[in-house]
């Protein structure tokens, strides 16, 4: 089958399973991570193929949506899509490197197409949109929006990140704040500035409006 089929079937696959989420990990935030991590690749001369395939499966089995299982969802797919198994390992290993997984833990990929989706799905938790999307997962799980009694914390493990149960403003100095300097492609950190900024400014409005008594 041609590249360009796996991809497309992929898309409405994905497209399917993730129609009706309103946690802010739903089809379109997938579909805005697909087209930057093809604009971000296509910048950085990564293997678009790898790229396309590991930004459209990379919240499938995502440890914040469901429990992980032995063998992926991915992969089965891949499987059964006909993908050689060479590329399926390359593309699960690219998944496995995207994630934030605390502010001391390092997670650096080790090749270029993991920087570059890894970029794209960073940028997508930045900017306008990725408030939004904060505030939607936060609602999701029933988190407040703000406590001033609770304060952030920099998990330093996995564990303790994957654990927090935080208001939803601790997310921003918890993880959105700290990702423009954890960004890995030369495109991705000229994008995430400006996107950065519009965080601080949505902050400092947020705290003006919270104080005013």
């Amino acid at each position: 089958m041609d590249k360009s089929v796996y991809i497309q079937e992929t898309a409405m696959y994905v497209r399917l399973q993730f129609e009706q989420d309103a946690g802010g990990h739903d089809w379109w935030h997938i579909q805005r991570v697909w087209q930057l991590a093809r604009k971000i690749a296509q910048h950085e001369k990564a293997d678009l193929f790898l790229v396309e395939m590991a930004a459209l499966l990379h919240d499938l089995d995502d440890w914040k949506l469901k429990q992980p299982k032995q063998e992926t969802r991915s992969r089965k797919w891949m499987i059964k899509l006909g993908v050689d198994m060479e590329y399926i390992d390359k593309i699960e290993k690219i998944i496995t490197e995207v994630s934030y997984k605390g502010a001391g833990v390092d997670t650096t990929p080790n090749t270029i197409e993991a920087k570059v989706v890894q970029d794209a799905d960073r940028l997508d938790a930045m900017g306008a949109i990725g408030i939004a999307r904060t505030f939607a997962y936060g609602g999701n799980k029933n988190r407040l929006i703000y406590n001033p009694e609770i304060k952030p914390e920099l998990h330093i493990d996995f564990e303790s990140y994957k654990k927090a149960n935080a208001p939803t403003i601790n997310h921003f100095y918890e993880k959105l704040l700290l990702l423009k300097d954890r960004m890995n492609t030369d495109y991705g950190k000229k994008m995430a500035e400006e996107r950065h900024r519009f965080m601080k400014l949505y902050l400092d409005q947020f705290f003006k409006e919270w104080n005013l008594n």
